[in-house]
């Protein structure tokens, strides 16, 4: 994808986790094939920027060997898989992951962002996170499968998970879903087989910054990621992997908590309750800078802030406590709305914004 950056490369890691040795690889071909930034996505997902027209083949090759991607195309656009971050080896959500993985190429052909949310651990982590096809853990301990806009699911025998994806999915071709785009706009009603009135667990409390049980949780302000500090991760004494997630956070499996640059393991650090999209001039379609006036907002807003370029608000697609949209060169205020709502107050300037929050 283009942005005004260069190319974006989306990287996909199998199971949401990266081995230390692919994470050195990873950061050094986007130092040698874009810019040295990364981005991690609200689907746990890494973006490498800045590439070239004439990098990206080179770049492919090193993500290929590093088992980074697929060589089949088709295989690799349908790897949309968003795994609960907190799995051990062999748990439920590893075992339908990994067997999933195995199956996507009975898939039938869907929307390019569909995908698929495996969420069985023993109480849902990715419960505020979208989906389309999803496997919950279910309020009396057995594994739903839930389609998402649906708030019940259906009871599952073990073993049978992956199955009842790819015939919900099927089902989803089948009656209409390709023309919906989503299965949160797909009208239809769900087939008997795929229909229940088991409740979800209740979510667990939010993963955040600081000592896990599997090592420590790195918090990286606007998901933006320098390719050095990867490295610096990577080679830190006692890590044996590293997770993603969706919610701009890495976890560093094994070893003790430890400062890394641009990294914070602060869970009150003010920087980590800001959304704030690449803006103008790295995104054609933003007219605002969003990262430099976040930073200066940051702690003088209470609760979450959204700053967007543009009414898309892909950086957070939720309501926010504060929210500044880019409009014709100037900023759009709502409070509790998402990006593009009917402002409070409409046409702001950064000096306004300054003074408005006490900023200066």
């Amino acid at each position: 994808m283009m942005a005004g950056d260069g190319l974006l490369v989306r990287v996909k890691p199998r199971l949401g986790r990266l081995t230390p040795a692919q994470a050195a690889g990873l950061a050094e071909a986007a130092l040698a094939c874009g810019s040295g930034s990364l981005d991690i996505t609200r689907r746990a997902n890494l973006q490498i920027r800045g590439v070239s027209e004439e990098t990206w083949p080179g770049l492919l090759d090193r993500l290929l060997a590093l088992g980074l991607i697929d060589a089949d195309g088709a295989d690799e656009s349908s790897r949309n898989i968003l795994v609960s971050p907190e799995w051990t080896p062999g748990d439920d959500t590893h075992r339908i992951a990994a067997a999933l993985h195995e199956r996507l190429g009975e898939l039938p052909a869907l929307p390019g962002k569909v995908g698929f949310v495996i969420d069985a651990g023993a109480a849902p982590l990715l419960s505020g996170e979208p989906g389309d096809f999803r496997i919950d853990r279910g309020s009396q301990g057995a594994l739903l499968l839930r389609a998402e806009g649906r708030a019940v699911g259906v009871g599952l025998r073990h073993g049978a998970e992956v199955q009842a994806l790819l015939d919900l999915a099927q089902w989803f071709a089948e009656s209409g879903g390709i023309a919906a785009g989503r299965m949160v706009r797909h009208a239809a009603p769900l087939p008997d087989w795929a229909s229940g009135s088991a409740q979800p667990a209740p979510p667990k409390t939010a993963l955040a910054p600081g000592k896990h049980e599997l090592g420590t949780a790195y918090g990286l302000p606007f998901g933006r990621l320098k390719a050095q500090t990867l490295i610096q991760l990577a080679q830190t004494p006692g890590v044996m992997g590293i997770r993603t997630t969706p919610w701009r956070i890495l976890v560093a499996e094994g070893g003790a908590p430890g400062e890394v640059d641009g990294l914070s393991i602060n869970p009150h650090e003010p920087l980590l309750r800001v959304d704030a999209c690449p803006g103008m001039p790295e995104c054609p379609q933003s007219s605002v800078e969003t990262r430099t006036l976040a930073r200066r907002l940051a702690q003088h807003v209470a609760g979450r802030l959204h700053v967007s370029g543009c009414a898309k608000g892909c950086a957070h697609s939720g309501a926010a406590d504060v929210v500044l949209t880019g409009r014709g060169g100037a900023y759009d205020l709502c409070l509790g709305q998402r990006a593009g709502a009917p402002p409070l107050r409409a046409g702001l300037d950064i000096d306004s914004l300054i003074a408005h929050f006490g900023a200066a």
